[in-house]
């Protein structure tokens, strides 16, 4: 029998995660998730329906991040929110001007 031990490497990004997965990776409760989901500020792929909710890598960075703005600055759920929404469109215009040939307008 072959003892070997071999390394796997999963690319998050290509990963489905359910809400029970979610939740366990970024320390939040269901009620959590379904709270701010209900309020409009995180949201699942969109083939997917209450019952089965599914989240990828993006949204697990967003809940992540929102629970440190929630926690670190006592910010309520919608700035939370407001300010990841902010930093990734400050992250999407950085980027577009590092492109070589790029124009900024």
């Amino acid at each position: 029998m072959n003892d070997d031990v071999y390394r796997v490497q999963v690319v998050l990004e290509d990963v489905w995660l359910d809400l029970a997965d979610l939740c366990h990776l970024a320390g939040v409760t269901e009620l959590w998730v379904r709270q701010r989901m209900e309020d409009g500020l995180l949201t699942s792929d969109s083939r997917a329906t209450m019952d089965v909710l599914r989240f990828d890598a993006g949204d697990l960075r967003r809940v992540i991040r929102m629970v440190s703005l929630e926690r670190d600055f006592e910010a309520v759920p919608e700035l939370a929110s407001l300010v990841i929404d902010l930093e990734l469109e400050l992250a999407t215009l950085r980027a577009k001007l590092r492109r070589p040939g790029d124009q900024a307008t």
